[in-house]
């Protein structure tokens, strides 16, 4: 086994439309408009904390966010991901993205999007 794996989670299927996420806070210096809802799950964690999986969920509106390393599928919903000095993604159902760490990004949440996460700390 590798430093990142563990030894007592099992092989696991979720099914990720039905599955119940949790609200987690956000803080409201990064909501520009509306009034987004933040929930999610984290289905795994590395030992060392440096790797985590999982569904993450917001309603509409426009945030601000500082990315991590990520890869992400969105399983529903629709967004537009402007990344500071960068490129405008358009992201719904299907769609793969990758997110570079530090990344200064503004999501417009058109609407309430699903999406299944690894992220690289």
């Amino acid at each position: 086994m590798t430093e990142n794996s563990q030894a007592t989670t099992p092989s696991f299927a979720v099914h990720i439309p039905d599955a119940e996420l949790e609200t987690e806070p956000l803080d409201p210096g990064q909501i520009v408009s509306g009034t987004p809802v933040v929930t999610g799950k984290v289905l795994w964690e590395s030992t060392d904390g440096k790797q985590v999986r999982g569904i993450w969920q917001i309603t509409p509106g426009v945030v601000t966010d500082t990315e991590a390393n990520e890869l992400f599928v969105v399983v529903s919903g629709r967004a537009t991901i402007e990344i500071e000095g960068g490129d405008v993604i358009e992201v719904g159902p299907g769609d793969a993205a990758v997110l570079r760490e530090g990344d200064r990004t503004t999501w417009t949440v058109h609407e309430t999007l699903r999406k299944a996460y690894h992220i690289s700390l």
